[in-house]
C-alpha cells in the first residue's frame, strides 16, 4: 500500500500484523496501535511534540541502570503500575490488598532469623515490627517467605547509595509455626521518589510533587497461597492522600506507636526513642487449594 494517509494508516498497520504467530501478542499490539493512533488524532499531535516525546523516552532509557529503574518510576507516576496491580489482584473481602512493587526491590536479599536487625546500620530511629501471616479462614501460615525492604530516614534505599559491601533496610525471613514474625529495622519516613531525571521534570511540569508517604514494602510467598506484594503505610503521614505513585489503600494504613524510651518488644532497653508496628497479613488461597483449618 503506497497511498497512506491519516484516515487509512491505522488499518494498514493492523493488517501487517495478520500473520503474528502469538494470538496474545497480536491482541496487545492491535490495541496499542489503535490507542496510540487515537491519542495522536485526539490531541492533533504536532511533529515537534512527537519528537519531544521520543527524546523524553530516550532520556528515561539512558538514566535507567541496575541501580535506578526510571521506566518503573514513569509507570508508577502515571498510575499504570497501580492499574495493572488492581486488574490482576482481585481478592475476596478480608484479604490484604496488593499494591505496587516499586523500583527498589532486589532479588536474593540476605536471609535473617526472627528477631534480627534487618536495618543493619540503616539511618533512622529504631523500629520493632511484629506481625502474623494467616489465611482467609484465620489459619496460621507457617514458613512463609517474607521479603522486607524500605528507605532510611534520609529517604534513600540502600541501592541508591551505589556500591556497598552490605545491604541495609532489606532482607528475608520466615514466619514461625504460628504464622508470626518479628524483626528490627528503622522507623519509616516519607520520602521523594528520584526526581533529578526526566520523570521528575515531568512531575514538575505537571505541578505535581514527588513524595511518597512513609511505608514498609512486603512480599510474602507461601505454598498454596497467592503471592502478596504490598506496603504498610504509616498513619498520620501528610502524603497519604497524594502519594506520587497512587499506591495507598485505607486497609494498608497502620499505627507506628512511638516510645520515648524503655523496654522494646525484643527485651532490650532503650534510652532513646523507638517505634513499634504490628500488622497481620491475610493471604488468599490459590484456586483448588483446600483450607488448612484453624
Amino acid at each position: 500500500m503506497r497511498n497512506v494517509d491519516e484516515d487509512t494508516i491505522t488499518q494498514i498497520v493492523l493488517a501487517r500484523h495478520a500473520e503474528a504467530k502469538k494470538p496474545r501478542l497480536k491482541q496487545i499490539m492491535t490495541s496499542v496501535v489503535q490507542h496510540l493512533h487515537a491519542f495522536a488524532r485526539d490531541v492533533h499531535l504536532s511533529e515537534h511534540e512527537w519528537f519531544e516525546g521520543i527524546q523524553f523516552l530516550t532520556e528515561v532509557g539512558h538514566i535507567t541502570d541496575d541501580k535506578r529503574q526510571e521506566f518503573i518510576l514513569l509507570s508508577d507516576t502515571l498510575g499504570l503500575s497501580m492499574l495493572v496491580t488492581a486488574l490482576n489482584n482481585h481478592k475476596p473481602p478480608g484479604c490484604t490488598e496488593s499494591t505496587v512493587l516499586g523500583p527498589f526491590f532486589v532479588e536474593d536479599a540476605p536471609q535473617y532469623a526472627n528477631g534480627d536487625d534487618l536495618g543493619n546500620g540503616a539511618k533512622g530511629e529504631a523500629c520493632f515490627v511484629t506481625g502474623k501471616v494467616i489465611g482467609l479462614d484465620g489459619e496460621a501460615v507457617p514458613n512463609a517467605r517474607i521479603d522486607v525492604w524500605q528507605a532510611d530516614s534520609d529517604g534513600f534505599y540502600d541501592v541508591q547509595y551505589g556500591e556497598r559491601a552490605e545491604t541495609h533496610g532489606r532482607g528475608t525471613l520466615r514466619s514461625l509455626s504460628d504464622g508470626s514474625f518479628h524483626f528490627r529495622s528503622v522507623t519509616a519516613e516519607s520520602y521523594p521518589i528520584p526526581y533529578d531525571g526526566p520523570v521528575g521534570r515531568m512531575l514538575t511540569a505537571l505541578g505535581r510533587h514527588p513524595w511518597r508517604p512513609a511505608h514498609l514494602h512486603f512480599m510474602i510467598d507461601a505454598p498454596g497461597y497467592e503471592r502478596l506484594i504490598t506496603h504498610v503505610f504509616r498513619s498520620g503521614d501528610e502524603y497519604l492522600d497524594s502519594d506520587a505513585v497512587f499506591g495507598v489503600r485505607s486497609s494498608l494504613i497502620a499505627n507506628w506507636l512511638r516510645h520515648e524510651s524503655g523496654t522494646a518488644p525484643d527485651g532490650t532497653v532503650h534510652d532513646s526513642p523507638f517505634s513499634t508496628l504490628d500488622f497481620t497479613f491475610v493471604l488468599n488461597r490459590l484456586e483448588g487449594t483446600a483450607s488448612r483449618g484453624r
